[in-house]
């Protein structure tokens, strides 16, 4: 039976760049068909009946027809509008981070509904408040477990030993996690890891992101388990996300 050429689906946008004089070309991140590529045409005309609708931070209900390089957008509408993380800079700058990873995770055309629905609850964590590096911190564990890399925390990624609280230990993103200290000679990208650091790592495995928010943390805790993810986030993907820069500026302040 053949493809029909007309569908429907829910997507996000992840990213967007303009094509001729009124185009817009998105790429796009839908529960079912994963990652795709669409063109919405007209839509930087005043008077286009969707360019309001084919913004970030929203859920979009799309009717699509296939096209040779890209589908084409036919109608759109807004499903869940996140208007209230785009008024503060580190949301909004936050928002933009997960879902720059969010597109470099996932394949085109490649099933991806656990990362569509981390993405979207990333973003309504975000509007609704929630202080963002802890969303941050969430959604790249999240990844990493959806992508099947998650972080091993618990046993030595060596010799799958329980790691005892009076060890010292060391985050080796290349072996897939915690090194215990009974293997000092392996050659591996590699930082000293402190027990409370360890300690958050674990909760980040175990608790829902709720009870996440509600810790108290002490700043230097936070710090050192935020470049320890992103060097496991870095490795997952291959590179750092472009929009790193631009979320550690906003934190920075003026």
């Amino acid at each position: 039976m053949p493809v029909p050429r007309m569908y429907k689906t829910l997507a996000i946008v992840l990213s967007r760049f303009e094509l001729g004089e009124a185009d817009r070309v998105l790429t796009l991140l839908t529960p079912h068909d994963g990652k795709i590529k669409a063109i919405a045409k007209g839509v930087r005309r005043p008077k286009s009946r969707i360019g309001g609708s084919v913004e970030p931070f929203a859920e979009l209900h799309l009717v699509l027809v296939h096209g040779r390089t890209f589908d084409v957008i036919t109608q759109a509408s807004v499903g869940e509008a996140w208007l209230a993380l785009r008024d503060r800079l580190e949301s909004a700058a936050t928002a933009w981070y997960v879902g720059e990873l969010a597109e470099r995770a996932v394949e085109e055309r490649a099933a991806a509904y656990p990362v569509y629905a981390l993405l979207r609850r990333a973003f309504q964590l975000l509007d609704d408040g929630m202080a963002p590096s802890r969303v941050a911190r969430w959604f790249e564990y999240g990844l990493a477990d959806a992508l099947g890399m998650r972080p091993e925390v618990d046993r030595c990624v060596e010799c799958d030993r329980p790691l005892a609280e009076t060890e010292t230990f060391r985050w080796v993103p290349a072996l897939g996690g915690v090194l215990c200290d009974r293997h000092p000679g392996v050659p591996a990208e590699q930082s000293r890891l402190s027990l409370e650091a360890l300690k958050l790592l674990k909760a980040y495995r175990r608790l829902d992101i709720e009870a996440l928010a509600a810790l108290r943390l002490a700043p230097s805790v936070e710090a050192e388990v935020e470049g320890a993810l992103r060097r496991f986030i870095r490795f997952v993907l291959e590179r750092d996300a472009r929009s790193l820069a631009f979320l550690d500026e906003v934190r920075a302040g003026p």
